[in-house]
């Protein structure tokens, strides 16, 4: 298989439920661009908490291992947002719940907003949660404009995402040590 095809040279690109090509710079192309810079940028936190070997709550899940689990879920969502009858399941979105309340055991309650940063993984991890929220407002767009019907499940999927992607960043900094920043907005 080649790595170009020429078929998008005029801009235009495929997905798997439309018969027509449709613009490279529509709602839908855009949402699975978002996608996949997500996942590609989660693919660079691992790497990092590989090195940090950090686990999170009683399971002792590591953290590199939760952000596969991620990105592995994010190839069904593209999936789903291209046309493919798969979704993300109930459980999984339970999943990303019971890390988030277990993320939250280990940390103080929220009071404030916090300033990004801390060591590199952090702020990595709060880059990808940016991301993720960008990606999530396109998959609510392409569902509200009717451009592709979503799963509740997946919608709830990416809402609990950014939520868990800032649990493991301040998890991140608590366990470098590092006292998270609030703005102090003077």
């Amino acid at each position: 298989m080649a790595l170009y095809t020429k078929k998008g040279d005029d801009g235009s690109t495929g997905v798997i439920d439309v018969k027509r090509r449709i613009s490279k710079s529509s709602v839908l192309p855009e949402c699975l661009g978002t996608m996949d810079e997500l996942n590609s940028f989660l693919g660079l936190c691992k790497v990092k908490a590989e090195e940090s070997a950090f686990t999170v709550g009683e399971e002792q899940a590591y953290v590199c291992c939760i952000i596969h689990e991620v990105q592995q879920n994010l190839f069904i969502i593209q999936s789903e947002i291209a046309g493919s009858p798969k979704t993300i399941a109930q459980w999984k979105v339970q999943r990303l719940e019971m890390l988030v309340n277990e993320i939250e055991k280990e940390l103080a309650p929220i009071e404030s907003f916090t300033i990004a940063g801390g060591s590199e993984l952090t702020t990595l991890l709060d880059i990808a949660r940016t991301i993720a929220r960008r990606a999530e407002r396109y998959v609510v767009l392409v569902h509200e404009s009717k451009i592709q019907a979503l799963d509740e499940h997946t919608r709830a999927y990416m809402n609990r995402l950014s939520s868990l992607l800032f649990g493991l960043a301040r998890l991140t900094n608590k366990k470098f040590g590092i006292t998270e920043e609030h703005p102090d907005y003077k």
